[in-house]
């Protein structure tokens, strides 16, 4: 796990200077604490996840990344340089994608392209050249001459997105971009967010679709009561929790009493019964009352302590006292270790408004 920016491992020798440290930033509402201490690294190509349950201060994080919020304390370096979100210059090297739609209804594409790309200094051919291409990359050259308004949810996503394009930011971010749309146009999304993190953007990710953030972002950093509770590379983080066995057996009658604390009766992914035993402790991260975990970025101590009693030990208990009940295990799964679990773990299952 990683304490600070500067601890960070690059993926590749070329990403060894930071395009943004956001360093103990702190954001209060009078009396109210809305993000208290959070720090990470973005590196040039790096698609981070930025992930947190309502009201973690997730929102506010990133309007302070955005320029639009000043933090209370602390600081946001773009390129080593403290950021002013009144400077012009370092503006440009953002492209912001907020969750609602910033797009003019009664503009059809084009002129919502042209529109923005002339805020940002585009003028003449150099202009036109560049919105063709970015209708061209978000695939809305047939539907380019039409009232944007009148688009579907998903064509909105991807003007929205395209905006954002207009002036080759250095660094973008997306706060939920796919957010209410068909599965073409997220994968359509997802895939105009791979091209740009390889032409060495850097993608600051917020979503609550977590296969999108596990499946597109190299690194993440889960957020919740406005403090980084993890953050790290995707593999470094699920690396540190096991994964859950299902047992697929002849009868689960009357065994959630007998198995106890060693496993639970659930359903495998087919949907068939099965003992689930969980390869972290239950007492700790399955208990729908349980206090969230809390650890801070730097340690994986209490990933690991969830590991207690070895799951090898577990299953053989189990094993044991089905043996003893005269069940038959017919056939055991694993079930991988996925990020929506760790951020469950991470930040407990209670819903919050």
């Amino acid at each position: 796990m990683v304490t600070s920016p500067d601890r960070r491992t690059p993926a590749s020798a070329d990403r060894c200077a930071s395009l943004m440290d956001v360093l103990h930033l702190r954001k209060n509402y009078g009396q109210h604490v809305a993000v208290k201490d959070v720090s990470f690294s973005l590196q040039r190509g790096e698609v981070l996840g930025l992930l947190g349950p309502n009201g973690a201060g997730k929102s506010t994080t990133m309007m302070m990344l955005a320029g639009l919020l000043t933090p209370a304390s602390g600081d946001v370096l773009l390129d080593g340089k403290r950021f002013d979100g009144r400077n012009p210059n370092q503006r440009r090297l953002l492209g912001v994608v907020p969750q609602e739609y910033a797009i003019y209804g009664e503009l059809n594409a084009v002129d919502n392209l042209l529109f923005f790309g002339k805020l940002y200094g585009l003028h003449g051919k150099q202009l036109k050249s560049r919105c063709d291409e970015v209708l061209s990359q978000i695939g809305l050259v047939e539907s380019a001459h039409r009232p944007s308004g009148n688009y579907s949810g998903g064509m909105k996503r991807r003007l929205n997105f395209g905006i954002a394009l207009m002036h080759r930011p250095e660094i973008l971010i997306l706060d939920e971009p796919t957010v209410g749309v068909d599965p073409q146009s997220r994968s359509h999304l997802l895939d105009c967010i791979r091209q740009q993190a390889a032409e060495g953007v850097g993608i600051i990710y917020a979503s609550h679709y977590m296969e999108e953030v596990q499946s597109i972002c190299q690194s993440v950093a889960i957020i919740d009561h406005g403090e980084v509770l993890a953050y790290d590379s995707i593999l470094n983080l699920l690396s540190g929790i096991s994964s859950d066995l299902y047992l697929y057996v002849d009868r689960t009658a009357g065994l959630a009493q007998e198995l106890g604390d060693l496993g639970r009766v659930g359903t495998g992914s087919d949907g068939e019964p099965a003992i689930v035993v969980p390869g972290h402790d239950t007492n700790t991260s399955d208990a729908e009352d349980s206090e969230p975990l809390r650890y801070g970025a730097g340690t994986l101590a209490a990933v690991e302590a969830l590991q207690r009693p070895e799951l090898a030990w577990r299953l053989q208990a189990v094993l044991y006292k089905l043996g003893t009940l005269g069940v038959h295990v017919l056939r055991v799964e694993t079930q991988q270790s996925n990020l929506e679990r760790l951020f469950l773990q991470l930040t407990g299952k209670k819903m919050r408004d």
